[in-house]
């Protein structure tokens, strides 16, 4: 194990912030922002827990969106609550192997920072990519948005898994 990699388990371990590759620290994370619907994917320094929630980091951050996903025997399926999101921002691109979701959700109302008692929800720029664990057919892949939450439908690609093989005789 080199050095860099020795370093930064010893400082995982000793609870210390670590240096990410962007050069930022790492921040504790409250029970608050773990049950969000979005994670911070990129955040500005600060000094303690408290000072988490009192940044604006909607600037220059974006958000992770959460996701579902699951398998029925002919499809796989994807579901995210994405409230306050027009279809027109959300944007989908489907492969055979992955699917990515992009989008903005925007605030109707300017607060001025001082205004807020709570600030909890997540405004801005999210995104999520994930690998699927089967292949799937992106031709015949549905998108629902009910009550705002977002529910893909893929169905999934039927190879045969058998075929019998013919022996020739010489």
């Amino acid at each position: 194990m080199n050095e860099d990699s020795k370093n930064y388990f010893e400082n995982l371990a000793n609870g210390e912030p670590i240096d990410q590759a962007v050069n930022e620290e790492a921040i504790p994370v409250s029970s608050l922002a773990k049950s969000a619907n979005v994670h911070i994917a990129k955040t500005k320094k600060v000094d303690s827990e408290l000072d988490f929630f009192d940044n604006d980091f909607t600037s220059e951050a974006e958000g992770q969106l959460t996701i579902d996903v699951y398998q029925t025997e002919a499809e796989i399926i994807i579901q995210s609550t994405i409230a306050g999101v027009s279809q027109d921002d959300l944007e989908i691109d489907i492969t055979g192997e992955s699917v990515s979701i992009k989008g903005k959700r925007e605030r109707k109302d300017e607060v001025k920072d001082d205004d807020f008692f709570y600030q909890e929800c997540y405004w801005g720029r999210f995104s999520r990519s994930v690998i699927l664990p089967q292949e799937i057919n992106p031709d015949k892949a549905k998108a629902l948005l009910e009550n705002g939450v977002l529910t893909l439908r893929l169905p999934k690609l039927e190879r045969e898994k058998r075929k019998k093989l013919r022996i020739k005789v010489n």
